[in-house]
């Protein structure tokens, strides 16, 4: 591992770390546009120089490596003036737009101008050369030209990454630009990172333009749930609105990707949501205060259990809840109710696309979880079977799907059981039949844990407060299991985790604190 001086500050890195990477992570800021921690290293942009002792002239940083002894200065005289004068390049011919681009807040160019740049333009506003505006080019994206420095991330993520290589230089001298091929528009299902890896606003999300800007935006680090893959993400909201995802690194899940369809996966959180409590009966819906729904709800399970016993009443668990919620969804159906008809299911309506990259088949991001507390697609069958032959007098059942039963389907099936009770987000089938409707917080406003695909445990947190009177699902079902005399005490999610991990072995010796950020795999090394 070789030691070096930087800026006067010794340090030793692994073999192999360039002095950009070095930089970053003892503190050091070094520009650049062109380098990207996934993509090879370009050396375009050239905005990363310094000056390295014994060098002739200076060096781009992102594609120098460190060795023994060397000495390097990214805040010399020299060094300033270069950067400089490539920051007055790329502004050449970029228009004025600033105060209208949508980019404003998060550019690159902008940012690095206020820090490294300060310099009047000794071009004339009417020799910049003008190129095409607002181009819809596919997928997510709309391509700005004129405010492209040509860093060329765009064109190697096509080509590295999806491998579909859409993007491609074309002209020469000032005219050069990026752009697709004639009649050729992106057709790949991660068009959204090209938004994100742009440092400037030359292509940016068609969803999020103008939607809302940024410096009002605030973001809580979650977990896509949009499939089984578990993609860490930022999850950007302002108030209680989510506006967008964005991936957020893990080097052992998604790098730092996103797919265009969990991209979109925000918008479940916005739209159509169960806020308040009801209660039917005889054919009138009334709004109900969360004791009375829930003194309503355990009455007719503890009527259905002692003129049926156990066996006439089931729990549908859903494979969108958090670990937390599935322990006490299952000590539930069999501490307290002391059912054998209890289970989920991680199919879904559709057929469900799927890739050998980020995109799982399985749209659910805890199937692993349910799996690992026990509930099983066979108890989801023999729940259902119970349902269809009337066996079944009260349902309690999670989620906004039931597995990958049709819309038209749902109402037909549970008209079969007297009472339902329905813990969810959203309107639809499942909420049309209930008795009850029990509303939970979305995953943007509660915290807790997913299991991917893998295994791999890991933490998402609340944004913002239930919206309306949706409330936790930790605090429904612990507050229906006290009505039916269970006597727990929690005090949220955490101490959940700590009660899972204390009795279920996958989880063994797992706490919040070493999850960390990058998560555990359950089972696997402490």
């Amino acid at each position: 591992m070789p030691t070096f001086l930087i800026n006067g500050v010794s340090t030793t890195v692994p073999e192999g770390t360039t002095i950009l990477e070095a930089a970053g992570q003892i503190g050091i800021e070094i520009p650049h546009y062109c380098y990207h921690p996934k993509l090879s290293i370009a050396g375009n942009c050239r905005m990363c120089l310094v000056e390295v002792e014994k060098f002739p002239k200076l060096q781009i940083s992102c594609n120098t490596v460190v060795t023994e002894g060397m000495v390097v200065r990214t805040d010399t005289e020299k060094v300033k003036k270069a950067v400089t004068g490539v920051l007055e390049l790329m502004l050449l011919h970029h228009p004025i737009d600033c105060p209208i681009c949508d980019q404003a807040g998060e550019c690159g160019l902008q940012n690095y101008y206020m820090k490294f740049g300060l310099h009047k333009s000794r071009y004339a506003l009417e020799d910049k050369v003008h190129k095409k505006k607002v181009q819809d080019i596919g997928g997510q994206i709309v391509l700005d030209a004129e405010r492209c420095i040509l860093c060329s991330r765009c064109v190697r993520f096509l080509r590295e990454v999806t491998g579909t290589c859409e993007m491609e230089f074309f002209s020469r001298g000032d005219h050069s630009e990026i752009s697709i091929f004639p009649g050729r528009p992106l057709r790949n299902d991660y068009t959204g990172n090209l938004a994100d890896i742009c440092p400037v606003g030359a292509l940016t999300n068609k969803d999020f333009r103008f939607k809302c800007r940024v410096w009002f935006l605030k973001s809580a680090d979650s977990i896509c749930p949009g499939c089984s893959n578990g993609c860490n993400i930022h999850a950007d909201f302002k108030g209680d609105i989510l506006y967008r995802f964005r991936p957020r690194r893990n080097d052992a899940v998604n790098q730092t990707w996103l797919c265009d369809f969990g991209r979109l996966e925000y918008k479940k959180a916005n739209e159509d949501r169960l806020l308040t409590p009801v209660i039917r009966e005889g054919g009138q819906s009334v709004a109900a205060d969360w004791d009375a729904a829930l003194f309503a709800t355990s009455l007719k399970f503890r009527e259905a259990v002692e003129a049926g016993g156990p066996e006439s009443v089931a729990v549908i668990a859903s494979p969108q809840s958090s670990n937390e919620e599935l322990f006490l969804v299952r000590k539930l159906a069999k501490e307290v109710l002391r059912t054998p008809n209890y289970g989920f299911s991680s199919r879904t309506p559709g057929r469900p696309a799927s890739d050998d990259f980020l995109i799982k088949a399985d749209k659910n991001p805890n199937s692993k979880g349910a799996m690992l507390f026990g509930f099983t697609e066979e108890g989801f069958d023999r729940t259902v079977r119970a349902i269809s032959e009337r066996k079944i007098r009260a349902l309690l059942v999670f989620g906004n799907v039931l597995a990958d039963f049709a819309e038209g389907e749902i109402g037909p099936l549970l008209s079969n059981v007297p009472f339902i009770a329905h813990v969810g987000t959203n309107n639809g089938a499942l909420s049309r039949a209930a008795h009850a409707v029990l509303p939970s917080a979305s995953f943007a406003e509660r915290g807790g844990t997913f299991t991917n695909f893998a295994g791999r445990v890991q933490r998402f947190r609340p944004g913002f407060p239930p919206r309306g009177k949706a409330r936790n699902d930790i605090g429904i079902v612990a507050g229906m299991a006290n009505l039916l005399g269970a006597g727990w005490t929690l005090a949220g999610e955490a101490s959940v985790f700590q009660a899972l991990s204390a009795s279920e072995a996958p989880f063994s010796g797992m706490s919040y604190e070493s999850l960390g950020d990058p998560g555990q795999v359950a089972g696997g090394p402490k």
